[in-house]
């Protein structure tokens, strides 16, 4: 049996897709989760199997919950699925250490295969996302240099937030938020707030209006 840790900031997404999960009869949802920070305390209660994390939820994002799990337990297994799946979040989900990332524009069998490869060691790519990083070179050169906690820092300003809220999410002093906010700005090449944001939606780094999810 698979021991699933299902995170989303969604209970009627949680509840449809434990749902389909469960019926698979091989899997078994032992926890679930709204935020990073109660993800990680579900992780260290449950130590479920694979970690199903969407992306975008309030405060931290799915990124930052693959970079605490892993520095928690580096055999931790993560998959993405996300309806947030441009080429450079796909990336910097990779390069964390998630093992797959799903669309939720997929066919429901696709979130199946993906915990039954993921499950053994094997990256899974849902099918069209797969066939579109074949034929597309990621644009992230200009985030190449971030830190995943600079990246996450970098994406809670675009959305506007403020330092002290910066500060209170990634547990860091909001000196140290400042400072990583003037590095920031000189490794991305921008004077302000504003041209971050500018610089985030045009990479689909954080969502338009009214397209949170």
């Amino acid at each position: 049996m698979i021991r699933l840790l299902l995170v989303d900031d969604h209970p009627v997404v949680r509840a449809g897709y434990r749902h389909l999960l469960e019926q698979d009869g091989d899997m078994k949802v032992v926890a679930q989760a709204a935020s990073v920070d109660e993800a990680c305390i579900q992780f260290a209660i449950h130590e479920p199997e694979i970690t199903i994390s969407d992306l975008a939820m309030p405060g931290s994002s799915g990124l930052e919950l693959i970079r605490r799990l892993r520095e928690r337990d580096p055999r931790a297994r993560t998959l993405v699925f996300s309806m947030h799946d441009t080429n450079l979040l796909v990336q910097r989900a990779l390069e964390l250490g998630a093992l797959g990332f799903v669309s939720k524009s997929s066919a429901p069998e696709c979130l199946i295969e993906a915990v039954h490869s993921v499950r053994y060691g094997r990256r899974y790519l849902s099918p069209a996302l797969a066939e579109r990083l074949r034929n597309s070179a990621f644009e992230s050169q200009a985030f190449d240099s971030l830190t995943q906690r600079e990246f996450e820092l970098f994406r809670l300003l675009s959305r506007g937030e403020s330092l002290a809220t910066c500060a209170n999410v990634l547990h860091l002093s909001q000196k140290t938020v400042s400072n990583l906010q003037s590095l920031l700005k000189d490794k991305l090449g921008v004077n302000t707030t504003a041209a971050m944001a500018h610089l985030a939606l045009r990479h689909g780094l954080i969502p338009g209006e009214h397209e949170y999810s």
